[in-house]
């Protein structure tokens, strides 16, 4: 389990993710929605579109860094739990969606939003 220090330093960044999103237009559906499937970090509206944001943070790049670190695996529990909050949140189920993946390292200053993230 995460110390105290790393899990505030998750929420900072989500927090920093949650701020730039909403600057570009984007409106909160959901935070840190839980299921038996995993976590959501952040669940938007972008127009018509429900978007579902993973937030990574990592304060060092080895092993890639925090964009690298939504692997195969962590892809598919994403989508899991995503389609679980569609049945549960049924009034989003007919709605397009998409996976965006914020990323933060600490050796860069900015942030990297990568729209449509499991598309590529």
């Amino acid at each position: 389990m995460p110390d105290r220090s790393s899990q505030q330093t998750g929420k900072d960044a989500e927090r920093t993710a949650l701020r730039h999103l909403e600057r570009h237009g984007l409106r909160l559906l959901a935070q840190n929605w839980l299921c038996k499937r995993g976590e959501l970090d952040l669940v938007m509206l972008d127009g018509d579109t429900v978007v579902f944001v993973e937030v990574r943070y990592r304060q060092h790049a080895q092993w890639g860094g925090a964009l690298a670190s939504v692997d195969a695996r962590k892809r598919q529990k994403l989508i899991m739990a995503a389609q679980y909050f569609l049945q549960r949140e049924s009034r989003w189920a007919n709605y397009p969606c998409r996976f965006d993946v914020v990323a933060m390292d600490s050796a860069t200053p900015h942030l990297n939003w990568l729209r449509n993230a499991f598309d590529s």
